[in-house]
């Protein structure tokens, strides 16, 4: 079954058709919000407000064990994450979609693993793809058929946030490799492989980073929320025809 994650901007999903809701105990503590049940294209769906259904939860506060471990417990086997991020490299703008492919973790203080000591085997997950390739090449030729552009790669700069980055920490990104920097990257990707859960992410470029076009002097936030409401429309397009697309093989 397929879970949505929705980050800023995608509190719910409008083609949704709510069969239930249910609030899942974990090991862990609550998750961030209800798992929202129903089927989109007549197929089985599960949404998950990362950041709360009110988006009160800030980036470093999500508790993402009990997100990734209640949508596992609940039958989810593939995972699609839609996170806002900020533009690094030129070639994107603010409105486009990109499916990263790789990501560099700069985040800190969270807690990143199931494999954490106690009475469990420590297991070290291979993470040379983060992106599971196959739901990647499914999003593409959902993108595709549904005439949706998306930017096919990205390096994914996860930080922890709730502030943006200064434009010397941006640099040095750039210089690593990143291209896009956000704030739920990490460690929800390395969660879901724990896991053994299929998961790509679909970022939203809703900025240009700290020093770079538009935000060389500062970063306008008032501009946000109105590339957000455009892009999500592009986001919910992309959603229903990746639901509808079966994986490649």
């Amino acid at each position: 079954m397929l879970a949505i994650i929705g980050g800023s901007g995608l509190t719910r999903l409008s083609t949704l058709a709510v069969a239930h809701r249910e609030v899942v105990r974990t090991p862990y503590g609550e998750p961030s919000s209800a798992l929202i049940f129903g089927q989109i294209m007549d197929r089985d769906v599960v949404f998950l407000a990362r950041h709360g259904h009110g988006h009160t939860i800030p980036p470093h506060r999500v508790n993402y064990r009990a997100n990734l471990w209640a949508l596992r417990e609940r039958g989810v086997d593939t995972i699609l994450a839609v996170a806002s991020v900020g533009a690094i490299a030129p070639v994107h703008a603010p409105g486009d979609l990109v499916l990263p492919h790789q990501l560099i973790d700069y985040s800190s203080g969270r807690e990143s693993t199931f494999f954490d000591g106690g009475d469990r085997t420590v297991v070290h997950a291979d993470f040379t793809h983060p992106y599971t390739p196959a739901l990647r090449r499914r999003c593409l030729i959902a993108a595709h058929r549904a005439g949706i552009p998306v930017h096919d790669g990205g390096v994914y700069a996860a930080v922890s946030g709730p502030r943006l980055e200064t434009a010397a920490e941006i640099n040095r990104m750039e210089r690593d490799g990143a291209t896009l920097v956000g704030m739920t990257g990490m460690p929800e990707s390395v969660l879901a492989r724990e896991l053994g859960l299929a998961y790509a992410a679909i970022a939203v470029v809703v900025n240009h980073a700290a020093g770079r076009g538009d935000s060389a002097q500062e970063i306008a936030m008032e501009h946000i929320a109105a590339v957000l409401e455009t892009a999500m429309e592009k986001v919910r397009k992309l959603i229903d025809h990746c639901v509808e697309e079966k994986a490649p093989s």
